[in-house]
C-alpha cells in the first residue's frame, strides 16, 4: 500500500472508534449511590487594606502613644493625611517607625523616604499620600504640629479669605 492509502485507512479506523461522552464517564452506574456535590460558593476577595489602616495597625501593634490623624488635603499638596504619634523613648520611637516601614512594605506601599532614625527624637516617614511623624513627647510639644496643621473648617475658611 502506498503511504497515503495507509494514512486514509488509519483515519477511517480512528473515526469508527466511538469514545463515550464525558458525562457518561462521570455519571454513576445503576444502583450506585449518588453523593451530593458540594456547592462551590465563590468567596469574595477581601479588599486590600488602606494605607491609613496599615499604618494605624502598625502603630497600635508597637503601642505608640497619642495617635492623631490630620486631614491636610485642603492645606497642602504634599500629602492627604498627616499622622502624628509619640513614643516613650528614643529607642521606642525608632522601633515604632521601623515597624511602620516594615508593615507598609508588606502591604505593598513603598515609603518615599525616612528621616531622623539616627537621633530617634523625631522620625518622619514619607508614604507619598501620608506623612507619619513619630516623636518624643517633649519634641511633639515643642513643635506643636497639631496646632499648626489641625485647622477646623471655620479656621480654614478664615485662612483662605
Amino acid at each position: 500500500m502506498p503511504p497515503t492509502a495507509k494514512k486514509k485507512a488509519a483515519r477511517k479506523a480512528i473515526k469508527k472508534v466511538k469514545t463515550p461522552p464525558a458525562a457518561a464517564a462521570v455519571l454513576p452506574g445503576p444502583g450506585a449511590r449518588r453523593t451530593p456535590r458540594p456547592k462551590s460558593a465563590a468567596k469574595p476577595v477581601p479588599a486590600p487594606p488602606s494605607l491609613k489602616a496599615v499604618v494605624l495597625a502598625a502603630l497600635a501593634d508597637m503601642k505608640a502613644l497619642e495617635i492623631k490623624v490630620l486631614d491636610v488635603r485642603g492645606l497642602t499638596d504634599i500629602a492627604d493625611f498627616m499622622l502624628i504619634a509619640s513614643g516613650t523613648s528614643d529607642r521606642h520611637v525608632r522601633s515604632v517607625a521601623q515597624r511602620v516601614v516594615e508593615k507598609t512594605k508588606e502591604a505593598g506601599f513603598r515609603p518615599h523616604g525616612v528621616e531622623g532614625q539616627e537621633d530617634g527624637d523625631w522620625v518622619l516617614i514619607d508614604l507619598n499620600e501620608m506623612i507619619v511623624h513619630v516623636m518624643l513627647p517633649r519634641v511633639r510639644e515643642f513643635y506643636g504640629l497639631e496646632k499648626l496643621w489641625d485647622m477646623t473648617a471655620t479656621s480654614r475658611a478664615a485662612a483662605r479669605a
